[in-house]
């Protein structure tokens, strides 16, 4: 059944702009908390630079590994906007424009009193059968094929396109988490926690240390797709912590 299967999703953020640190990016998080609502997990990220080899590379292995393969960046009307081209040489198929593609572009700069030049035509190329993911914002729509979702850079543009996307992608069931809160170095704690991810095959635990007030602490956050079972752990790592005679806050510090 869906809900006991784990769906996998990639992300490949494409961008010199992004590599070189002269843009800060958004989408990762973005992307992963949308796909955790959807039922997917975000299992792997690459950030790629304008470079269609090596774009090609990653779609080609990210592709083939996970249920979903994302990319931001690189869609858009300029030269070094390339991802069109890298996916539809990573698919082997030709970049046509998308008829209704051309329509959408056709329609939004009428509507603000522009013109469809070439270098905007170029929004409406997509690898051969590929269908439209629409964009409300600036008319220029993403493009899915397969199981590869290609969206735009520009964050808010991003989300608009992971909004048409919600409820058309098959997942399982979301993972949820609760997080407890301990005053001590986690390495004090290190073999509680293994024995406690151990003993509950269905959840994972992560550890995230901070310095505050003075002090060494961390918060470990419990994750699984089943409630009771996340419950079970809550309590025997609550158990553990206390009979060691640890300090600790649920919810979190």
């Amino acid at each position: 059944m869906a809900e006991n299967r784990i769906y996998t999703a990639a992300l490949i953020v494409i961008g010199d702009e992004i590599l070189s640190g002269r843009t800060h990016d958004k989408n990762i998080a973005q992307v992963a908390s949308w796909l955790q609502v959807q039922g997917i997990r975000l299992a792997e990220v690459r950030v790629v630079p304008d470079v269609q080899e090596t774009i090609v590379a990653a779609v080609n292995a990210l592709r083939n590994s996970h249920d979903y393969m994302f990319t931001t960046g690189g869609i858009g009307p300029t030269h070094d906007d390339i991802t069109v081209d890298a996916v539809a040489a990573a698919l082997d198929v030709t970049v046509v424009v998308h008829p209704e593609a051309r329509a959408m572009l056709e329609r939004y700069y009428a509507s603000i009193g522009k013109e469809l030049t070439e270098a905007r035509l170029r929004m409406a190329r997509v690898p051969e059968g590929a269908d439209l993911i629409p964009n409300r914002m600036s008319g220029a729509p993403g493009i899915k094929i397969g199981n590869i979702h290609m969206m735009a850079g520009v964050p808010h543009i991003t989300a608009g396109m992971l909004d048409a996307l919600t409820g058309t992608l098959e997942g399982g069931a979301p993972l949820i988490a609760e997080t407890i809160g301990c005053w001590t170095a986690e390495s004090e704690v290190a073999d509680i926690l293994r024995e406690v991810e151990k003993a509950h095959a269905q959840c994972q635990i992560g550890s995230y240390p901070f310095f505050r007030e003075g002090k060494v602490g961390a918060n470990f956050v419990i994750r699984s797709t089943d409630r009771d079972e996340l419950a079970s752990a809550i309590d025997t790592l609550c158990d553990a912590l206390a009979t060691a005679g640890f300090d600790f806050t649920p919810g979190g510090i």
